[in-house]
């Protein structure tokens, strides 16, 4: 493996602004990289003039002493964030001509901090999956695959497997009911979730605006600190963001967890997971009480409601941002001879069938018969998850819970819906009631796939969250690199 591959983020950063190496160099080595790994079709858009054109200017700022904190690092951009004059298509048939005219918020600050753009990352499509097999070009392969290909999870599968297979430096995804965790657990990566409204919206396609939130892919926690700080943000553009100051992550990174209160909820711990799961998050709780910290057994009762509470409320709200794609303003146009034809082979011919039966299932639970009886009660069971949290909260610094009940299962094996729901069981509570959350790699299972456990706190703090995910971080130290990455 080239030695540039070698460094993680920080160690990049720290190495471009000792000019031991430029931005141009470390570009390149990531450019021949997804070129090496273009099998797994990570990629949508790769970007290399352009990459090229903003590490040069990257290394002039570093030679001039104005660099950003992000100068010159090439990172990959998850295909939901809008970029400028950049194809953006969501994934999705319907969009594949669509060069917005604006930048994301997100996105945006990544630039003005001078981080360097590869290209755009597959996801599932409109972020509606948790395998990335549903993307309009064709399934993302996880890195870590032996013989048979696996999935990398989703929908930031493309950002998790770029990441795991040294393509990026790091990526951005978004999580909606786990799209970051679940697939960072499945590529043996850090993947955060922020509280809901730490990030702008501003610029992202909409899939569920009151539970899409953006966050980092990483190879490590300090890596995703590093991110986070420059992505998030309060902007006057987005009405859910939270004007809510944030301290500078990479001060929290090495502090004490002693005294602190981990809780370990008993519904987290069911039927159906993997023993090799099981076995790393024992040993994760014992980490931790070795470290210091105080093991409590907690309980969220409403826990079980979580998941059949999600799959009403993102699909109706997914139901309403996605009717502006009808043919009229953007995107693909299927002609026809009358207007309400035209709508129907527009929307027929660019969706794809999980995005399909996502509005189909909105739009039934919003129609005036069922509003009340399914939207209505949704909510308010929402609203009693989210107390659970809250309370349990009253009692305990933060949750310890698996991120995923299996590790990485092969492509195609799951596409029952219902099964494929499942897979963000662990995942869902934690984005219904808008805290944060972050999946670590602490080992790999019997098959050689990576394991993930997750740590979830209270609104607002990313900076008790990322200590405690370091020390569990050094504890594990999961430093593997799969066979699939660029050699």
């Amino acid at each position: 493996m080239s030695d540039f591959l070698k460094l993680d983020l920080l160690g990049a950063s720290i190495a471009l602004k000792n000019k031991e190496i430029s931005s141009v160099e470390l570009t390149n080595a990531y450019l021949n990289a997804i070129e090496k790994t273009s099998s797994l079709g990570a990629y949508l858009d790769v970007q290399a003039d352009y990459a090229l054109e903003m590490a040069n200017r990257s290394d002039k700022k570093i030679q001039q002493g104005t660099a950003g904190p992000l100068e010159g690092i090439p990172i990959g951009v998850k295909d939901m964030f809008c970029t400028k004059n950049i194809k953006t298509t969501a994934s999705s048939k319907i969009l594949e001509n669509f060069y917005p005219t604006y930048e994301s918020t997100v996105t945006q600050n990544l630039w003005n901090d001078g981080a360097v753009m590869l290209g755009k990352l597959s996801c599932d499509e409109f972020a509606m999956g948790s395998s990335n097999e549903t993307a309009a070009k064709g399934n993302v392969i996880n890195p870590w695959s032996k013989t048979n290909p696996m999935s990398p999870g989703g929908s930031s599968g493309g950002s998790a497997a770029a990441v795991a297979a040294r393509s990026a430096l790091a990526a951005t995804g978004t999580d909606t009911g786990g799209s970051i965790r679940q697939p960072a657990a499945f590529c043996g990566i850090t993947g955060l979730k922020p509280t809901y409204g730490r990030c702008s919206r501003w610029g992202i396609v909409a899939f569920s605006s009151s539970l899409d939130q953006a966050g980092p892919l990483t190879r490590t926690v300090s890596d995703a600190a590093l991110m986070l700080n420059s992505m998030a943000g309060y902007d006057v553009k987005d009405s859910t963001s939270a004007n809510i100051s944030m301290p500078d992550l990479m001060t929290y990174l090495d502090n004490s967890i002693k005294g602190k209160k981990i809780g370990i909820p008993k519904e987290y711990t069911q039927d159906g997971i993997s023993q090799d799961i099981m076995k790393f998050y024992e040993s994760s709780i014992s980490w931790l009480k070795d470290s210091g910290a105080e093991i409590v057994p907690v309980s969220l009762p409403h826990t079980k409601y979580a998941l059949p509470v999600y799959y009403i409320i993102a699909p109706a709200e997914a139901s309403s941002n996605l009717a502006r794609y009808d043919g009229v303003r953007y995107g693909v146009r299927n002609e026809a001879a009358t207007l309400d034809e035209m709508y129907e082979l527009t929307r027929g011919n660019g969706f794809g069938d999980e995005v399909k039966r996502r509005i189909m299932i909105g739009t039934y639970v919003l129609s005036s018969g069922y509003y009340d009886a399914y939207y209505l009660k949704a909510q308010k069971v929402r609203r009693l998850i989210k107390e659970d949290f809250e309370n349990v909260f009253k009692n305990v610094d933060y949750l310890l819970t698996p991120s995923t009940p299996t590790t990485a299962f092969e492509l195609g094996q799951k596409q029952d819906p219902l099964t494929m729901y499942l897979n963000d069981i662990f995942t869902v509570p934690a984005s219904l009631a808008g805290v944060p959350g972050i999946s670590i790699p602490v080992g790999l299972d019997n098959s050689g796939l990576p394991v993930g456990v997750q740590l979830i706190a209270n609104s607002f703090d990313e900076p008790g969250l990322i200590n405690v995910a370091r020390t569990l971080e050094k504890c594990a130290d999961f430093n593997l690199i799969p066979d699939g990455a660029a050699k």
